[in-house]
């Protein structure tokens, strides 16, 4: 999960305040020291952590709000000055012209090539033609790095040896029927001056639309310093956090590019090309706090749910076939722990060895309904005794399992007819969705 600690801190906070009878002075100055200290160990900066406590108590004591009750007056002032600390209203990136160039720049070992190619898979899914260039001739096989990231999601990629001017230059001509060229440069430090002066050389001719600063969460509240470098050498557009699921420090990178003034637009939330999505503060800080983001998880589903499949699971009129294949595009999605870290009420609040236990149960369903015949899956009512042996047998699983499966499907079934269709999905009962897979709330 991302920033996994931290969530969980602030999830205790918000709990203890929604279980409190009133809100009175000793549960506001707790309820905001245990901020403050969730907030320093993530690395934010302490400045930062006292202005926001600051705004926090002081909005609290003077604002009313008609409607409201003490608790959820201060819930809706913490989640407010949350969501502006880590970097206030959204922003996406907008494709306003054809060719879109993008240049991206950034430390070495920031991720910067692998994110080129995330990029690149994200505006594809999105319908986009993208070309990919490579204009780092100084790493060691970089060409080759970006060639082999961009076969891999079926995009060009043109890079070289020589002259990084001329390699760019050609590699615009021969995608400037692209919808999107993506310049991939190479990895330099703030005092490395005459690399600095390369990238801001390549900005001045590219005259790019947008360029992105990579910038490898790790680094944590050293963002600032480094933005602010890469930012008076070149006019940096936006910033792409990368690796934020693997640090402590990931808050103080969001919040560090926050204040620079550059929108972050992007974050990196694995090493799966897939693992890249648009910083939305306020989706970002509901998913921490276990508020969940069904817009979000909703998009991610179109990406590997096949339409005509959507309404026969919505009804709960699946058959087994189907079920075994929306597991497979489940498993795409990411990690179970992941996912429902958008299904509000379940982020975070399900033990992580039974989330894997049932990751492991889905693999075993998956060899199971292979070995049936496809009238058996299709019509799995059909299935006796005589049969279960049969398909334990081919699947090399135990009686036992199949009969989980078919009680799993037919749970799974009744349950998505319960739900009422979509409508009633966005209602909150998928909640209802963890007692159906076995887990106690």
């Amino acid at each position: 999960m991302v920033l996994e600690v931290l969530g969980k801190k602030l999830r205790k906070v918000f709990d203890k305040i929604r279980s409190s009878v009133s809100v009175d002075e000793r549960l506001l100055q707790e309820s905001l020291r245990h901020i403050r200290r969730a907030l320093i160990e993530a690395d934010v900066n302490v400045k930062l952590v006292e202005e926001i406590c600051q705004r926090v108590e002081k909005r609290f004591k003077e604002e009313r709000e008609a409607g409201l009750t003490e608790r959820e007056r201060l819930i809706k002032v913490l989640y407010e000055e949350l969501v502006e600390l880590l970097g206030g209203k959204f922003e996406c990136m907008k494709i306003e012209k054809k060719p879109f160039v993008i240049m991206c720049v950034g430390l070495l070992g920031s991720g910067k090539t692998t994110t080129c190619a995330k990029l690149a898979n994200y505006f594809k899914k999105k319908g986009y033609t993208v070309g990919m260039i490579c204009g780092d001739v100084y790493r060691a096989a970089a060409f080759e790095q970006l060639k082999e990231l961009g076969d891999s999601i079926g995009v060009s990629v043109y890079g070289g040896e020589g002259d990084v001017f001329k390699i760019i230059e050609e590699g615009m001509r021969r995608f400037s029927k692209k919808d999107i060229i993506i310049i991939d440069t190479a990895g330099r430090h703030k005092n490395e001056k005459s690399l600095m002066e390369e990238m801001k050389k390549i900005a001045e001719v590219v005259k790019p639309d947008e360029i992105i600063l990579v910038i490898d969460a790790s680094i944590g509240q050293a963002a600032r310093v480094q933005a602010e470098a890469f930012h008076s050498a070149v006019p940096i557009g936006s910033i792409i956090v990368t690796k934020l699921d693997g640090t402590a420090k990931g808050g103080g990178a969001l919040t560090a590019c926050a204040v620079t003034g550059a929108k972050i637009k992007f974050v990196g939330t694995g090493e799966k090309l897939d693992d890249l999505e648009p910083y939305d503060p306020k989706k970002f800080v509901s998913r921490m706090l276990g508020l969940g983001d069904l817009e979000t998880l909703l998009e991610k589903a179109k990406e590997v749910v096949k339409p005509e499949k959507v309404e026969k699971l919505v009804e709960g009129e699946f058959t087994l076939e189907d079920f075994v294949e929306q597991l497979e595009s489940l498993s795409k999605m990411g990690p179970l722990k992941q996912i429902l870290e958008f299904i509000p009420g379940l982020g975070g609040r399900i033990p992580e060895e039974l989330l894997e236990q049932q990751e492991r149960k889905f693999k075993i369903f998956k060899y199971i309904v292979q070995s049936m015949t496809k009238e058996e899956r299709r019509n799995p009512e059909i299935i006796n005794s005589s049969r279960i042996r049969r398909i334990a047998r081919g699947s090399g699983r135990s009686e036992e399992e199949v009969r989980e499966l078919l009680a799993y499907y037919n749970r799974m079934k009744k349950l998505m007819k319960s739900f009422g269709g979509l409508a009633g999905m966005k209602r909150g009962k998928l909640k209802e969705i963890a007692r159906y897979l076995g887990f106690k709330l």
